[in-house]
Formats: structure tokens, C-alpha cells, sequence
């Protein structure tokens, strides 16, 4: 037989198709894009880490839909509408969505904080992110972490941002907090999260302001490498060894929670004798709970202190920790010193046996450990009335994701549901398929909150733009 007009051929996949990708259960918009197509080996479904988020994907054995749009219009349709790059910045909150993670943050974070590599090094670095053009690497034997940074900019980007460990007070900020970056040149300050991470990327969502989507798209792609191809070169090892604290730190901590224990028992006694005064509409019990919940609190953010301030800066567990790539300082308190008191839908834990918490206690026992504070921390050890009091609260949570997953996907249905014909009209109304008015400007300001400036307006950005 010989072909003839309309027959259907059918191919395989090739680099370069357009497919559609999709994670269930799909709750917003960017649960469902648009990617090119790269043909690999294997059975799995890869995609880059960059794009998770609006996934909210990992790689514990998601599994996730693949469909392939079958003729012309529809896959015009995909790459306009659906396209990742089309994504970038959140309906929510205007910020990039899509952005750097973990090891991507933590290598360029330390690469722009005062290190220095040899041209040759960066030149390979360079490299293998694929950038070809080296003309604006300074030409000397060694060149700083931010100058390599830099080559990936355009020439005439201008911001000005904090990272995380800045206080935002200009006149208190060190160099490295306050980031600027003049003509495409970095000048101060480190890269972290709060530049180049997801849901808090501000840079990223400048640069998609100015230059659009395809030149965030690359660029993002380039950053997030040469954050990846730093740390192969250096290496990045997390260490039990991160969590030691020096002699003087644990004291601290100890006599800190010493002392909440006094104010504790104090306070206890303020009870029993009746001379506690009881707050305005609280009685005198509860009065008791809210007073010794503060004291507790206290303490274990003293210890948080402490441990930020005597942990070893160096160390790649504090590296994470402070660029936002991993994890928190809350994280490294509670390894090295405090968990901390557990609670249980905003209370001291209280159920249990009769008049007390556990049989390890006398009842009508009120002392901070018989209520779930655990003073030790994770790698000290928890004795075993505090490994109950942990484990009460972890199953708490855990019931509470099981629980609370239906509900908000029911609630979702319904809104879907009830809004699914309700359109902006020509004359800036929003109505229904009756044309019944329901907004007579969307969302009562007509902003579109992917194109409009997340929080307070920074007009010394916009001055120094313009």
C-alpha cells in the first residue's frame, strides 16, 4: 500500500516537543505547564528542581501526568498560556515562584560572600553554566566571587535589596547584608533567598519587570547552575560536628535555663499561695499557663540566641541556615541545646492520666518538665518523659495534614465550582455568564498582583532606576 492523504503517522517523542506536565491535586494555576521535551534514558519523569515549587513536587516518588498536545493550535495554545517561562511570577504574591533551592542558594551564596577563585577556575565555571563570552571577567590572575556573579548580569541592571540577616536599617546594615548591584556590576552584599529563592526571589522578579521572561528564564537557568557547579568544586558536607557549641555557650544555655525554671517555680508558688494576679477576663489558672508559657518561650529563644552567636559561622549547617537554602537557626537551637516546650493547640500539654501529663509525675505537678518543656536538645539526647512529650505533638500534626487535606480540597471544589463563569468584562467589570455584575472592578482596585510590587515600595529603587 502506498500512502494516501489523511493518514495519521505517529512518531515517537523528540527534543524540543511540547508537552504538558501536571502534579495532583492541581490548586493553582502553575500545577499545570508547559516544557520542552528532552528525550533521556530511564523510566522516571525528570524535571529541574527550580520548577518544584508550583509543583510543590519532591523526589521521594511523586508521580506526576505527562500529555502531549496532538495537533498545531493546541500546542500554540500551550506555549503562549502554559509556557514555564510565561509562570515565573506568582498571581498571589508577585514574586517569583520558580526560583533557586538548597544547594543552588547555598553555592552562590558562598561564592558572592568574599571568596575568590583563580580566572582559570572561574573561566571553567563560566563555562560550564554556557556562557561564552568572558569579556567582562576582569582580566587578573584572581578574581572575586562577585565578579564572576556579575558576568551573568546585563550590563545596565541596577537593584538594590537586603538579605536575610539584614535588620533593614541602611545605617546598621554591614556590606554584606545590603545588596547592591550597579550597571551590572555586583557590588555589595550576598546572594541568598531572598534574591534567588522561590516565593521570596526579589532580584528575580526585577529582572523579569525589566527584561521579561525569556531573559529570567535564561538567566535563572545560568544562576542556578553556578550555584550546582561552585559547590562540586569546593564540596558541601553537613557534619554532626556543625551542632558542637564552645564550653562558654553551653553554660550560658544552662544557667538561662536555670533561671526560667526559677521564674517558673516562682510563679507556681505566686499560684498556690493565691497572690498571683490574674489578667483581665482570664482566671487565675489560665493566668498561670499564659505567664509560664511566655517565661518558657523566652528561654528557648535566649538559647536560639546563644547558639547563633557562638556556632561556628564557617560551618555548611550555619551556611543553609543563614542563606535560607535549608532549614533555620530554630533548626541548629534545637539540635545543640533546646527543643524547647511542646504544645498542643496553643497550650502546655495537658492530657494524659488523671491530674498529670504522664505516670512519671506526681499529680498536680505544674514544673515545666511534667508539661511537656524538654530543656535537652536532639543531639544531647531526650530523656524519655520528653521523647513522649515529642512524639504527642508529631502525631498531633500528623492527624492534622490528614485531616485537614480533604477539607481544603473540598473547599477548593466549591469555590471552583461557584466562580468557574465569572470573567473581567471589556468595561472592567467582573460578571457572570448572565452578565449579572458581581465586582465592578476586579478584586475592588483592578491590580493584577503578578504585575504590581510585593509590599512597601521601595522608592529608593525606583529613583535610582529611573
Amino acid at each position: 500500500e502506498e500512502l494516501q492523504p489523511g493518514y495519521i503517522i505517529e512518531r515517537h517523542l523528540m527534543d524540543g516537543d511540547v508537552a504538558i506536565f501536571n502534579r495532583q491535586p492541581s490548586l493553582h494555576r502553575m500545577s499545570m505547564m508547559c516544557h520542552r521535551v528532552r528525550v533521556l534514558p530511564g523510566k522516571t519523569l525528570r524535571l529541574n528542581p527550580a520548577v518544584c515549587t508550583p509543583y510543590n513536587a519532591d523526589f521521594d516518588g511523586d508521580e506526576m501526568n505527562l500529555h502531549i498536545p496532538q495537533t498545531e493550535e493546541a500546542r500554540a495554545e500551550a506555549e503562549i498560556l502554559m509556557e514555564v517561562q510565561t509562570q515565573l511570577i506568582s498571581l498571589r504574591y508577585g514574586l517569583s515562584i520558580i526560583g533557586c533551592t538548597q544547594d543552588a542558594i547555598s553555592g552562590n551564596y558562598m561564592l558572592s560572600k568574599d571568596n575568590s577563585v583563580k580566572r582559570e577556575e572561574a573561566i571553567d565555571l563560566l563555562s560550564a553554566v554556557g556562557v561564552l563570552d568572558f569579556s567582562k571577567l576582569p582580566r587578573k590572575a584572581v578574581v572575586a566571587g562577585k565578579e564572576v556573579f556579575s558576568v551573568l548580569l546585563p550590563d545596565d541592571f541596577n537593584y538594590s535589596g537586603h538579605s536575610r540577616l539584614c535588620d533593614r536599617s541602611k545605617e546598621k546594615c554591614d556590606k554584606e547584608t545590603h545588596v547592591v548591584i550597579e550597571d551590572g556590576k555586583f557590588i555589595s552584599g550576598v546572594m541568598d533567598r531572598n534574591s534567588l529563592g522561590e516565593e521570596s526571589g526579589l532580584m528575580l522578579r526585577n529582572i523579569h519587570q525589566k527584561y521579561g521572561k525569556d531573559l529570567s528564564i535564561d538567566l535563572l537557568g545560568k544562576v542556578f547552575r553556578l550555584g550546582i557547579e561552585y559547590l562540586l568544586r569546593i564540596g558541601f558536607t553537613s557534619a554532626l560536628s556543625d551542632t558542637d557549641l564552645p564550653e562558654s555557650a553551653k553554660m550560658k544555655i544552662r544557667e538561662d535555663l536555670d533561671n526560667a525554671k526559677k521564674d517558673v517555680d516562682s510563679l507556681i508558688m505566686q499560684f498556690r499561695e493565691g497572690k498571683l494576679d490574674a489578667f483581665p477576663g482570664k482566671t487565675m489558672q489560665e493566668t498561670l499557663e499564659l505567664r509560664i508559657l511566655e517565661v518558657l518561650n523566652k528561654a528557648r529563644n535566649e538559647t536560639g540566641r546563644t547558639v547563633a552567636n557562638h556556632a561556628d559561622k564557617r560551618t555548611h549547617t550555619m551556611i543553609m541556615a543563614e542563606s535560607g537554602a535549608r532549614g533555620n537557626l530554630l533548626n541548629l537551637a534545637q539540635m545543640a541545646a533546646c527543643v524547647g516546650q511542646q504544645a498542643m493547640r496553643g497550650k502546655r500539654i495537658e492530657k494524659g492520666y488523671e491530674q498529670r501529663t504522664l505516670s512519671h509525675f506526681r499529680k498536680g505537678d505544674l514544673s515545666p518538665e511534667a508539661h511537656g518543656f524538654i530543656s535537652n536538645g536532639f543531639k544531647g539526647s531526650l530523656t524519655p518523659a520528653e521523647f513522649f512529650f515529642g512524639s504527642m505533638t508529631g502525631r498531633d500534626s500528623l492527624m492534622d495534614t490528614a485531616l485537614r487535606t480533604p477539607k481544603s480540597g473540598y473547599l477548593y471544589r466549591r469555590l471552583a465550582n461557584a466562580m468557574q463563569d465569572l470573567k473581567v468584562e471589556y468595561d472592567h467589570t467582573v460578571r457572570d455568564a448572565s452578565k449579572k455584575i458581581i465586582q465592578f472592578e476586579y478584586g475592588e482596585d483592578g491590580i493584577d498582583v503578578s504585575k504590581s510590587e510585593n509590599g512597601i515600595i521601595n522608592v529608593k529603587r525606583i529613583i535610582h532606576t529611573n
